[in-house]
């Protein structure tokens, strides 16, 4: 484990020169923490720890911006919107494999190697599973991660350097104190099946973009314009082969992977030998539905027998792994056997892919139930005649909404085919129309809340339709899971079955009836004994104190969430001020639109909504308040508002932070009521509009200028 000095930082002569060992050795333990954490799983220490490491390295780039490098592990957060990709060329075309379906094309595969090199003696093979995501190439130069390319056709590619930095199991810093000058690193980029469901569950619940599998949602994800966005996604990418490369050299495909690894690159681990994939096989069998892991998925093999029952063994384990793959690729594990095979066309000779067929089954629909989910939105769930798909018995579909509905024209009794879409979410691909039976109706969401029966609304925009009562049961019921979470007030005795107990009781029908319980009601409940109980009561306790960013997100606003958060808490610093802001306010705030600002608005003008945050401070909840990050008290941009546009030596949002310390106003466009515009390098619309409108123009010496 690597350990941190004091830093013992101070003003004046020879500060620099310790800052800049403070801030490199930040940059070295954060980097290793990174890996640890996002490549490994094996973290070393909290997230409060880190994150103090983090906000001191910030704080430290943040006073000294000419030591901010692109390999800091702060330049991770998304930067401005991209009007577009710049296409570059591959210097090693990025080629595509031949396919198959079935295990004597591996034999024939096999085959045709032996017959290529004249050779009857066994090549030795190197196999992987065949991710499902996207392809991406990574360049780093001296050590340095400088491009990330898309597949494109092959040779040409799109450079998502921007999104791609943000994926946080990337390393901007190969960990190599003599890098290579050039090294160009392949691989796949993927979502896992856990955070596809949660972002996907999110997308139902806002009426925004819900993605068809966890393939979709990362290409969706890097080919965001906005790097913001897909900083917000939980992407991951493993690597498994090279394109250029200089002042560096592997013998094979085995000496690669491990290889990569050293330099902090992510890759899937090799198994020892058959033995270790038959035990994989057993704990993949114990594993219930939903349970995911990640063993050792590579291995070489000698023999075209092995690679089939390589192929054998990862179809008995893919339901089991956190990703999605659809076949294994079998690689000559020799790079100068590789060289000698060379490429047909646009695919190698010394490789191929086994694919799997498609997992569908035929069944009906029986019902359609529509669910209400935490932000009100109806959902309409096909309950189908329980069919059994990739060895998993479906009986549950979403439909999504109602143009969903309509698009493949679902009705009840219906025969569908099925099929598990990313391993998770199980999905109606086509309604066999021959079988349908002649008294069908087209199937149309109620008008009315199916829990409550109060009237729900339909926005312009909007996919989703909803109800949108507050004390709507079923809203309430899923807020309080939401409340107690682990990223909100962090509860962590109350599962989701507890608190749908506690609600289905009677005992909980508000955030605040949850510090009102007593003992004695929770011992009354089934499966409650008093150590629980106690550990209960304990959990609620101790999450009185809370964060103001967490407490803001725990009350469930629709379009708030986590960083939303923080940001309101950083502008606010307190909750009174929080709670009495009004929509202009709230617009001037980065990453805070008119939609975000509305919402809040509607749940700030809600009196239930309001008295129950008071109720929530009334039972004890202590709320932590920002510190602001202006220690010396003086505002000399009091009255000021500055609008910030362009690049410039500190991050936006750190400015607009900074200008609010010391008393000044930001907001998100120039009007007549704009003091200065504050204008870095590629600064577009926003300078035009200075320009006309005759409001100063400040370069960043002379915003330094004017704060000191």
């Amino acid at each position: 484990m690597i350990h941190l000095t004091k830093s013992g930082l101070s003003k004046g002569n020879g500060a620099l020169k310790k800052v800049e060992k403070r801030i490199a050795e930040l940059r070295k333990v954060i980097r290793h923490h990174d890996h640890l954490y996002h490549t490994l799983d094996r973290p070393e220490i909290s997230d409060f720890d880190y994150d103090k490491l983090l906000s001191e390295l910030q704080k430290l780039e943040a006073e000294n911006p000419e030591c901010i490098t692109p390999d800091s592990p702060t330049q991770r957060v998304g930067s401005k919107p991209l009007d577009q990709f710049e296409k570059q060329e591959h210097r090693v075309p990025m080629l595509s494999l031949s396919n198959s379906y079935s295990p004597e094309d591996i034999v024939a595969f096999d085959e045709r190697v032996k017959k290529f090199l004249d050779r009857d003696q066994d090549v030795e093979y190197f196999c992987e599973p065949k991710l499902d995501g996207l392809a991406i190439e990574l360049i780093y130069e001296n050590g340095v991660l400088t491009s990330a390319l898309t597949r494109g056709d092959g040779l040409v590619g799109e450079n998502v350097y921007s999104n791609v930095k943000t994926i946080k199991s990337v390393p901007l810093k190969l960990n190599d104190e003599n890098p290579p000058a050039l090294l160009e690193v392949r691989g796949e980029v993927v979502m896992h099946k856990q955070d596809f469901k949660a972002i996907n569950e999110q997308g139902e619940e806002e009426g925004t973009q819900v993605f068809a599998n966890p393939r979709n949602a990362a290409a969706g994800t890097l080919r965001q314009l906005d790097p913001r966005i897909t900083a917000q996604r939980p992407l991951k990418m493993y690597c498994y082969s090279l394109g250029a490369t200089d002042g560096i050299a592997f013998s094979s495909q085995s000496q690669l992977i491990s290889d990569l690894a050293k330099l902090d690159l992510p890759t899937l681990d090799l198994a020892k030998d058959s033995k270790k994939l038959e035990s994989i096989v057993k704990k993949a069998q114990s594993l219930k539905e939903g349970e995911y892991f990640l063993p050792p998925l590579t291995v070489k093999i000698s023999t075209a027998e092995q690679a089939v029952e390589y192929y054998e063994f990862i179809e008995a384990v893919r339901h089991q792994l956190p990703f999605d793959i659809d076949g294994i690729v079998i690689k000559v594990n020799d790079f100068k056997l590789q060289d000698q095979l060379g490429f047909i066309a646009r695919s190698p000779r010394w490789a191929t892919a086994a694919k799997y067929q498609p997992e569908q089954g035929e069944t009906v629909i029986e019902n359609i139930d529509v669910q209400v989910g935490r932000t009100g939105a109806l959902t309409p769930v096909a309950k189908l005649k329980p069919v059994k798909v990739g060895g998993v018995t479906i009986s549950n579909a979403t439909l999504h909404n109602q143009d969903e509905i309509d698009r493949k024209d679902v009705r009840i009794g219906d025969s569908v085919v099925v099929q598990r879409a990313g391993d998770v979410i199980p999905e109606v691909v086509e309604v066999i129309s021959s079988k349908r039976p002649k008294s069908s109706k087209p199937f149309k969401l109620p008008k009315d809340c199916p829990v409550c029966s109060e009237p729900v609304e339909q926005l312009e925009g909007e996919a989703k339709s909803r109800c949108v009562n507050p004390l709507c049961a079923a809203i309430m019921k899923e807020s309080l899971k939401h409340f107690v979470a682990r990223r909100a007030m962090n509860i962590d005795k109350l599962g989701e079955k507890i608190v749908e107990q506690l609600n289905q009781e009677g005992l909980v029908n508000s955030f605040s009836d949850l510090y009102k319980l007593k003992e004695e009601e929770l011992l009354e409940l089934e499966r409650q004994g008093k150590k629980s109980v106690e550990n209960i009561l304990k959990s609620i306790e101790k999450s009185k104190d809370i964060e103001l960013g967490r407490f803001i997100y725990a009350l469930g606003i629709r379009f708030v969430g986590e960083q939303t958060a923080q940001t309101l808490a950083k502008h606010f610093k307190t909750l009174d001020a929080f709670l009495n802001t009004n929509a202009d306010e709230l617009t001037a705030i980065n990453d805070v639109g008119p939609k975000v600002a509305e919402s809040i608005m509607g749940r700030l003008n809600n009196k239930k909504f309001v008295s129950e945050v008071n109720e929530l401070i009334q039972v004890g909840i202590r709320i932590k308040e920002m510190a602001s990050g202006n220690s010396s008290g003086k505002q000399p941009l009091k009255g000021l508002n500055i609008v910030v546009t362009g690049s410039l030596p500190m991050g936006r949002n750190e400015i607009k932070d900074l200008i609010t310390d010391l008393g000044g106003k930001s907001a998100g466009s120039v009007s007549k009521k704009t003091d200065y515009v504050l204008a870095g390098e590629d600064a577009g619309s926003k300078l035009t509009k200075a320009e006309e409108l005759g409001v100063k123009v400040l370069a960043w010496e002379d915003f330094q200028a004017l704060i000191q």
